[in-house]
């Protein structure tokens, strides 16, 4: 699986424009309840209004599926071609529970990794291509090098039927439905 070069910026005690951080990114999860699939954790926030200055470490702790409250992640994910025979036979509920994410799971849905997130995710794929699962097939939609998706809190998973691996840039956002939140 890939590496990736994470750079962050920041000031000096002058307010002068430097490099704070140049490192490969350390916070990544494979599992053997996902195989084929690795995340990769650039930078968390903890609020909105982001904060831009202080600790270059933000990507610490477990490794948690959802943004942080009020917050944001911005990842990477790389899905290698799946076998539908190994696909068969695994237990999506596991996988996202090492995520603290079991209860995202859609019940008894086509595919094992068929889940929602309360989150408003920002995703380009960065290479390869990757179907793109919704409730009813009709609606799926492949995607390739390029595409962009603002996914808004909806069931999805991802299935990549090709080849080659695809690579996928993620910034998800907490988020709430209009509903949820005109009930608070």
């Amino acid at each position: 699986m890939r590496e990736f070069r994470r750079v962050v910026t920041g000031h000096d005690a002058g307010g002068k424009a430097i490099i704070e951080s140049d490192t490969v990114a350390a916070q990544y999860l494979e599992r053997p309840n996902r195989p084929g699939v690795r995340l990769t954790n650039f930078w968390l926030s903890d609020g909105t209004p982001a904060e831009y200055d202080g600790p270059t470490e933000t990507c610490t702790g477990d490794f948690i599926l959802h943004p942080p409250a009020n917050g944001s992640v911005f990842r990477c994910v790389e899905f290698k071609p799946e076998d539908p025979e190994v696909l068969a036979g695994l237990d999506g509920r596991a996988a996202f529970a090492e995520m603290g994410a079991a209860a995202n799971i859609v019940k008894d849905a086509r595919h094992p990794f068929m889940h929602r997130t309360d989150s408003l995710d920002y995703a380009i794929v960065l290479s390869g291509e990757i179907w793109m699962l919704m409730d009813a097939p009709e609606d799926d939609v492949l995607l390739k090098a390029g595409d962009v998706v603002i996914q808004r809190g909806t069931n999805h998973a991802w299935s990549n039927r090709g080849s080659e691996t695809c690579i996928i840039a993620f910034v998800l956002v907490d988020g709430v439905t209009r509903r949820d939140a005109a009930e608070d």
